[in-house]
């Protein structure tokens, strides 16, 4: 869909990136931005910079970067025509029915043809559920105690052994092309086309806005896997979704509760737990976490009380704190799991369990203490130097002083030894295991390999961006021409075009381009940092940029004055222009901030 300028202008000027971001990343003020984990790639420490001033984020780990349109397209899995349309609904903004550009229209139509696939899927999914030729699938979800109303609530479904999905979904005139793309098929030279799904209940996966954009199946019977997922599709990304949100978001409690599995969703709804949701069939992601912060400050964790379901709770509880999510960890004992439970001793009992959740700090100590024999002295020692260096977590005097007290009762140790041994390890520089390492960086755009011309461009495109007088001293020797790297001078042609007309958006400037590694580069270079000491440094820093930059634009064009007189003399003129600024007979300054450095 074919926007106006002004338009996508109004409507990114109309949502301020922090208000927007700070809606799914937890932001802390540092200086003149915002920080926060990033939301793109698992880390512990904050790299992800958010700035009102430029309206642009940046993260200096994994290099996404853009505008609030590029926030919402990565992180929501949005088409730009989604994005518009969501950020003009939060503004107020009605937006007119505008025409396609090529690319747009192909990509909006696709993922909409997907969706409608989708749909016609779950249609037909719900259909054979309930059809008398096969009465498996059936028979096994009302054998889980599921009433008719939850199988409609969740729409749940069944494909039998022949399948039939491809030749429904054909009649209804859908090309092989995009029934690949859904991920609902096997394609094979020799056998053609089948079904994915075979000898299932299906279970639907819905975005927030309840679209269908996966499936999951459970097998029936003992074939492996149990339970199969829909692969990544251009719509459906099980990192960044979750099942049961689109019925849990309109919840009235204060607290999300998160399962391991779909059954156990669908439990905890039929018994009036309206608030459960589940990661897809794999742990926790920091994308699950971010989305779950959207709507929610609390999570009650309810996993499998075996060792398993522990240790998938521990690495929640780390990936939760980060997103700036509280946690409490839910005891099922002696039951398994949710579904169990609830069956086993009703609702009652599980909303009892709710309301005494475990604390999760005081969860984890106790997770841990089962490697160790508390009887013998030496692993008794071990433990409580576990237990002092996992207090270092505690910021605050005061709350880690209430937890060591709360601890000491329960493991029979004094606190003011536990007290003395928290300092020593303070005073040593000691780092709590969860904090002592960071995940590697999956870098989606890697750092190209820059020749010294390139930094250059680069570094003048970010002194032109955030110091006025740059332009204003070498915009007479200096223009977009000299920046000869394709990008940068994309870059350079539309940024001294502000600069003339009296103002710079960076924002705005990061709509013109529409590929993703183009943004990231453009929000990269606006968010780059000069390190300098003070006012000379960075007048020494800014005159080194110009001469090199001014150097290499010569050198690069030195042949092209061979036949014009005219031409001849500009590059006599620029080149002494070139020596003086060398041999410091013509002086560059900068007004030194040092919020810039």
């Amino acid at each position: 869909m074919r926007y106006s300028d002004e338009l996508i202008e109004e409507v990114r000027s109309r949502n301020d990136i922090v208000d927007v971001i700070g809606g799914y990343v937890r932001l802390k003020r540092a200086g003149s931005n915002y920080t926060g984990l990033c939301p793109f790639h698992n880390e512990k420490t904050p790299s992800f910079s958010v700035s009102r001033t430029k309206q642009m984020f940046y993260c200096f780990g994994c290099h996404e970067g853009g505008n609030v349109l590029t926030f919402m397209m990565k992180y929501n899995n949005m088409s730009f025509v989604e994005a518009m349309q969501a950020l003009a609904d939060r503004a107020g903004i009605s937006l007119p029915q505008a025409e396609y550009s090529g690319e747009a229209k192909e990509q909006a139509d696709r993922r909409e043809l997907l969706l409608a696939v989708n749909k016609k899927a779950a249609a037909y999914y719900y259909y054979t559920l309930r059809s008398d030729a096969d009465r498996r699938g059936i028979d096994y979800l009302r054998g889980r105690g599921l009433s008719d109303e939850t199988l409609k609530k969740f729409g749940l479904g069944f494909t039998g052994r022949s399948g039939g999905l491809y030749g429904y979904l054909k009649k209804e005139g859908y090309s092989d092309e995009i029934l690949r793309d859904s991920g609902l098929f096997t394609f094979d030279e020799k056998r053609g086309a089948s079904d994915k799904f075979w000898n299932r209940v299906m279970f639907p996966i819905m975005d927030a806005r309840g679209r269908v954009i996966g499936f999951g199946g459970r097998v029936m019977g003992d074939a492996k896997p149990k339970y199969l997922n829909s692969p990544e599709t251009p719509i459906f990304n099980k990192r960044r979704n979750l099942f049961g949100l689109n019925l849990a978001r309109a919840t009235r409690r204060k607290y999300f509760i998160l399962c391991e599995g779909y059954m156990d969703v669908i439990s905890m709804h039929q018994a009036g737990f309206d608030s459960a949701v589940a990661s897809l069939g794999t742990a926790l992601t920091p994308e699950q976490a971010s989305l779950l912060h959207r709507y929610t400050e609390q999570v009650l964790l309810l996993y499998d009380s075996d060792g398993a379901g522990r240790m998938a709770a521990v690495r929640a509880i780390s990936i939760l704190k980060d997103a700036g999510i509280n946690s409490r960890v839910v005891d099922l004992t002696p039951y398994k799991d949710p579904d169990e439970f609830i069956r086993a001793l009703g609702a009652e009992e599980m909303e009892r369990r709710l309301s005494g959740a475990n604390d999760a700090f005081i969860f984890r100590v106790r997770n841990m203490a089962k490697d160790y024999r508390m009887e013998d002295p030496q692993q008794r020692t071990a433990f409580l130097h576990a237990l002092g260096k996992m207090f270092l977590e505690f910021p605050e005097e005061l709350e880690r002083s209430t937890y060591i007290e709360a601890l000491a009762r329960e493991y029979n140790f004094s606190p003011d030894s536990m007290r003395k041994l928290v300092n020593q390890y303070a005073l040593r520089g000691v780092v709590p295991d969860r904090e002592r390492t960071a995940p590697s960086v999956e870098r989606k755009n890697p750092a190209k390999k820059e020749n010294g011309q390139v930094k250059s461009e680069k570094l003048m495109l970010t002194y032109l961006a955030n110091y006025p007088e740059a332009y204003e001293q070498t915009r007479k020797f200096i223009g977009p021409d000299d920046f000869k790297e394709p990008l940068c001078h994309e870059i350079a042609d539309r940024l001294y075009r502000q600069l003339a007309e009296g103002s710079v958006n960076e924002a705005m400037l990061v709509n013109a381009f529409t590929e993703a590694n183009a943004q990231s580069e453009v929000a990269e270079l606006f968010h780059t940092v000069i390190r300098v000491e003070d006012g000379q440094g960075l007048d020494r820093a800014f005159t080194d940029t110009v001469v090199r930059l001014l150097s290499g634009s010569l050198a690069s064009v030195r042949g092209d004055y061979s036949t014009d007189p005219g031409a001849v003399m500009e590059y006599v003129r620029r080149k002494k222009q070139l020596e003086e600024f060398r041999n410091g007979t013509r002086k560059l300054h900068l007004t030194y901030r040092e919020e810039m450095s």
